[in-house]
């Protein structure tokens, strides 16, 4: 007994490096999506052009995940292969921030999104590869996550401040540094946890679903006013006087109680369809709140307390909505199911923020913008609420869909 005591205690202590992993994995990841936008504007990029650039990486991850997964799956080492990406992505930061002209900056960018784009899911799969077959959770490991963009956001806006441009290149490889070292000394993995690939016939079943796929316009709406804030908030905030400090207050306000929302979402949330779609519903009709809200806001003070609302719009809308995901469909749809919905709502929702969201800024301005964005999402709402209402009264199966005329 006291050996296997100790033998637990020696592998709590090896995996360490594991939640410092993810600590600087998401710590290099926030740097990007809080700052970089900032950097774009500094060196004359407009907010259209901007929004394009950060649009392109859902283009480009749709060729580099497969990619990545390909090599994963060759190469059946899945810590060397995050080595590989992480060691790209360190080459192409510099280079990024080397090139003075538009186009130029665009192929880098390309590059750089080929890297960047696998990074989470390829960490996530080198996790899960350590925990398989132990008493160890993956949810640990991501709070150790959750604490890296939190922390990190916070801290990096004053030395960014301080330091210039050089600041967030240097902050960027000190990150991605530190998370390949915490690689690096990492205990061969024993497990591999490898998802099956998606089969085309199983994501055409899936899009054959009118309930899902209505499911999924009406969370298009939601979804592209929350990544155009996510794009565009740092740009309101410099453009109403505000630093990168209050920059990264806003991102750290906005994570500071995700953790305990996913809890209590887990803990308590019923597992009915109806009562998850008259969750979204509220939900959604919370995101229309805080989006008018950021359009009447005049300080960065107060964008802050507004970001009070992301656990609870943010967390709660995609929580409940990969919930029903799982209840529109059939068990042997639900993980290419799992897959459209993280791709459109995520990725598609992404693409067109990017423009979307960078030209009614540039040429109408913030507050439009916002404005915009709480309508598109009182669409999103008023169609979950309609679901709500047909579901209610006329009941659903995954199974019924096919009944239908």
């Amino acid at each position: 007994m006291e050996r296997l005591r100790n033998n637990m205690k020696k592998s709590s202590s090896s995996l360490l490096p594991l939640g410092l992993l993810n600590f600087f994995i998401y710590g290099t990841m926030v740097i990007f999506t809080a700052y970089f936008q900032l950097y774009l504007q500094d060196i004359g990029l407009d907010k259209l052009e901007i929004g394009s650039l950060m649009a392109i990486g859902p283009f480009v991850s749709l060729l580099a995940h497969p990619f990545w997964r390909y090599w994963s799956d060759r190469e059946g080492n899945l810590k060397n292969t995050l080595l590989f990406i992480m060691i790209g992505l360190l080459i192409m930061i510099q280079l990024v921030f080397k090139v003075n002209t538009y186009h130029m900056l665009y192929f880098s960018m390309i590059l750089l999104y080929f890297f960047q784009s696998p990074l989470l899911s390829q960490t996530n799969s080198l996790i899960l590869g350590y925990v398989d077959g132990t008493e160890k959770k993956f949810r640990k490991y991501r709070f150790w996550g959750s604490l890296g963009w939190s922390f990190v956001a916070l801290a990096a806006g004053p030395i960014i401040d301080s330091v210039g441009h050089n600041g967030l290149s240097l902050l960027f490889s000190i990150m991605l540094l530190m998370a390949i070292g915490s690689t690096l000394v990492l205990p061969k993995v024993k497990h591999a946890t490898i998802t099956p690939w998606l089969k085309t016939a199983d994501i055409s079943r899936t899009l054959h679903n009118r309930y899902f796929i209505s499911f999924i316009i009406f969370g298009l709406l939601v979804a592209i006013p929350n990544s155009i804030n996510t794009t565009f908030m740092p740009l309101f905030i410099s453009d109403l006087g505000g630093s990168r400090l209050q920059v990264g207050g806003a991102i750290f306000v906005s994570t500071l109680f995700e953790v305990g929302v996913f809890w209590l979402l887990k803990r308590y949330l019923k597992h009915k369809i109806t009562y998850l779609m008259a969750c979204i519903t509220l939900v959604s009709l919370l995101f229309a709140l805080r989006w008018y809200l950021m359009a009447l806001a005049t300080t960065p003070k107060e964008i802050i307390l507004i970001q009070v609302l992301h656990a609870v719009t943010f967390g709660g809308f995609f929580y409940v909505g990969t919930q029903l995901t799982a209840l529109f469909l059939p068990r042997p749809s639900r993980s290419s199911g799992q897959a459209v919905f993280a791709f459109a709502l995520s990725g598609v929702a992404a693409i067109l923020a990017g423009f979307l969201g960078g030209w009614i800024f540039q040429n109408l301005g913030a507050i439009i913008m916002y404005k915009a964005g709480s309508i598109l999402t009182l669409c999103g709402a008023a169609g979950f609420g309609a679901m709500w209402y047909r579901i209610h009264k006329n009941g659903y199966s995954p199974g019924m869909i096919h009944k239908e005329p």
